[in-house]
């Protein structure tokens, strides 16, 4: 049964005032406790891993043919006001419809997962990739330190494309609380240690993934059981961390086999 819509016309309005600070502050979910996801793609996959929103939010001209999976989908829907409808969107072209979906309860490390170390990555777009590379490629938890990218901003979760709801994720980390994974660290490296195609990769492990400019930390860097560097005989100095953790998952995932 389809509940009965919430129809708002005002500025004012409370909830259309905590929907524009979760679309447009990426830590107001901190707060809140709970992440704005904007667009059929990513509320589908939401959906899809077994997530119900708390709230449906639909545009007031999109509702009347909203897909009943949509409608359907949480005890509570929302329909704004077209005119209002770009004071909570993130996108140029808004996707009339969003999911408002409470987050877990904070949990800490799982010692034993395959895990994706984020050293400081502040590109929202690095982080979005790299957490689907994680999820394509069997990794099951993500362990970001202090100053990266927040995990739940609207920007990572749109460049995740519904990754998030396939990993465990744990932000806000000290370097110390990397010590509590019994996997065996691998750092990149653009200058040291074994070259990626010729490696003996374990499993399950963990990949650090270091800071766009300056790399793994040393803190870091003393920590991993091995250094890894991918080949690049076109003679390019380093490659974007998204890419270089692409290639480093994915050969991970191929070792397994």
């Amino acid at each position: 049964m389809t509940p009965t819509p919430t129809t708002i016309h005002s500025r004012d309005n409370a909830l259309l005032k905590d929907l524009r600070r979760l679309s447009q502050d990426s830590t107001a979910y901190r707060k809140q406790g709970r992440a704005w996801l904007e667009g059929d793609h990513l509320c589908g996959a939401a959906l899809a891993r077994g997530q119900r929103p708390v709230i449906a939010v639909f545009s007031e001209s999109f509702w009347p043919e909203a897909p009943v999976q949509y409608a359907q989908a949480a005890t509570k829907n929302v329909v704004i006001a077209d005119a209002l409808w770009r004071d909570i969107s993130g996108l140029e072209s808004p996707a009339r419809m969003g999911f408002v979906l409470a987050l877990p309860a904070e949990q800490g490390l799982d010692a034993q997962a395959p895990t994706v170390v984020l050293d400081r990555l502040q590109d929202a777009g690095n982080v979005g990739s790299i957490l689907r590379s994680a999820s394509a490629f069997g990794f099951t938890q993500i362990a970001a330190l202090k100053g990266t990218a927040a995990l739940w901003s609207p920007k990572v979760l749109r460049a995740g494309m519904g990754s998030h709801f396939a990993l465990r994720l744990v932000e806000g980390l000290d370097v110390a609380d990397i010590d509590g994974l019994a996997v065996p660290l691998l750092a990149t490296s653009s200058h040291q240690g074994d070259w990626l195609h010729r490696a003996r990769l374990p499993w399950p492990c963990g990949w650090i993934m270091g800071h766009e400019g300056q790399g793994v930390s040393p803190e870091l860097q003393r920590r991993a059981r091995q250094h890894i560097r991918i080949a690049q005989p076109g003679g390019e100095e380093s490659l974007n961390v998204g890419a270089a953790a692409a290639i480093c998952l994915h050969a991970s995932a191929a070792a397994r086999g």
